[in-house]
């Protein structure tokens, strides 16, 4: 089977050729750990997820990288603002690396929840400082640096091709409308080092040889994609809102640097929308992953409803559609249990067959840039076959895909809808800092029979 893969760069399906003939260097642009990631965040990950799985499933061997940002991501995405860690630690009255390993640890679990596979590496941008001041260095050897009041900046107009991946009109862009850029040089200019405006007061700070200051965002990504992967490598992931900024910038960074092509193929996943907008903190109306499951919705039914569609189509997240994917995943599941049943009872082999009729089918889908709709289709049309043989052992392999616990015997919560109802409106309380009401639903739903832990990773409902 050939993998074909959109590829940002050049705009069309490509073939998928690794550099190495059996090996994959694949880096995944990671969280700014300065709180929860929602939902909308989580759908890039489930999309990497899957194409890292459908890449070991066509047998390469798969090194990959996901940062952490646990610094210089100021609260612009630019040059401008607050750094959200440094801003997040005085709200919350503890240190930057409390903040960043609190928050950390929420995703790390979060993305097992949610079945996506571990990366060979993780790597915070606050323990390779030295890698990234040694790539300003070179960019400044190299002359593309430029030192302005309040930091270190790559002058994108020595860089022909700048703006290569967006496809970025840079005149147009300039002549566009009057911007404050302050002592840069042009407006698509960026930082790679910032100064402390007062050294000393800010909690993460290094020193470097343009003075005491903390690394630009892209930066971070440049220095330890190629540390770990090597100059050029095979893919880059991350989500759509990355390509006119924090991508375009890597490139700019990393081929000025070395002088070689940055990464062969971009693959970039789309928005979840919420209310037709682009779910985003700033916009207010998120959900945690913790959050839809104290309403009933298990991460695995998340993760359903994420492969419904193409991972370059925009999907619009309302609990309408949120339920009809619960109730396809459950009756799929129910499905499935009954096959493993009717089979352990008849103690035939078909759990070690796989029918390759239907195989085939599932592959050339995962291969057509990811249509995992397509591959959830197949599946279907296989469980209905009544005249299909070697069905779990074709399931299995799929759900090496998938990932999504198909043969996994488990009890279905016996939560009453009733008391989900009550934890529901004490949350709903809470939020609204209606406290009184919140205990008061807390002793009613202790009344009837259950408890609540409220927890970190939210609210728990179990059985006294």
């Amino acid at each position: 089977m050939t993998l074909r893969l959109y590829n940002t760069l050049t705009r069309r399906e490509q073939v998928f050729i690794p550099i190495n003939k059996k090996e994959v260097g694949m880096y995944t642009c990671g969280p700014t750990v300065y709180w929860y990631q929602h939902i909308g965040n989580l759908r890039s990950y489930v999309f990497s997820d899957i194409l890292k799985r459908v890449l070991i499933f066509n047998g390469y061997n798969v090194k990959h990288v996901i940062n952490i940002t646990d610094v210089g991501h100021l609260t612009s995405d630019a040059d401008e603002g607050e750094d959200k860690i440094e801003k997040a630690a005085l709200r919350e009255h503890k240190t930057a690396k409390e903040i960043t390993n609190y928050y950390f640890e929420i995703f790390e679990k979060d993305l097992k929840k949610l079945n996506i596979l571990e990366p060979n590496i993780w790597c915070k941008a606050t323990e390779h400082i030295k890698e990234q001041i040694e790539l300003i260095k070179k960019l400044e050897e190299k002359g593309y640096t430029y030192e302005t009041s309040d930091g270190i900046y790559f002058d994108t107009s020595k860089l022909k091709d700048y703006g290569k991946l967006a496809l970025l009109n840079i005149e147009n862009l300039q002549a566009g409308k009057r911007i404050e850029i302050g002592d840069k040089k042009n407006k698509t200019d960026f930082a790679l080092w910032k100064f402390s405006e007062m050294p000393g007061k800010r909690q993460q700070e290094w020193k470097s040889p343009w003075g005491i200051g903390f690394p630009g965002w892209h930066i971070e990504c440049s220095a330890m994609s190629m540390k770990y992967l090597g100059e050029t490598f095979d893919i880059h992931t991350g989500g759509e809102d990355h390509i006119p900024v924090h991508h375009t910038n890597e490139i700019a960074q990393s081929e000025a640097a070395t002088g070689k092509k940055f990464v062969n193929y971009w693959v970039h996943g789309a928005f979840l929308n919420f209310n037709n907008e682009k779910m985003s903190k700033s916009t207010g109306g998120i959900l945690t992953l913790s959050e839809l499951n104290n309403k009933g919705y298990s991460p695995m039914i998340y993760r359903y409803f994420l492969l419904t569609a193409k991972y370059r189509s925009q999907l619009n997240f309302t609990f309408e559609n949120l339920d009809n994917a619960k109730n396809t995943y459950e009756r799929l599941k129910r499905t499935i249990s009954s096959l493993l049943e009717n089979n352990e009872k008849s103690k035939n082999a078909d759990d070690k067959r796989i029918n390759e009729i239907y195989l085939k089918k599932f592959e050339e889908a995962i291969n057509d840039d990811l249509d995992m709709p397509k591959a959830l289709q197949v599946l279907w049309e296989l469980i209905k076959n009544e005249h299909a043989n070697g069905k779990i052992g074709t399931i299995a392999k799929m759900d090496e895909v998938f990932g999504l616990d198909l043969l996994k015997q488990e009890k279905v919560s016996a939560i009453p809808s009733e008391i989900m109802e009550l934890v529901n409106q004490r949350e709903e309380a809470r939020k609204n800092k209606h406290f009184q009401r919140a205990d008061t639903l807390r002793a009613k739903i202790k009344l009837l029979g259950y408890k609540i832990d409220d927890t970190n990773e939210g609210v728990r409902v179990s059985k006294i």
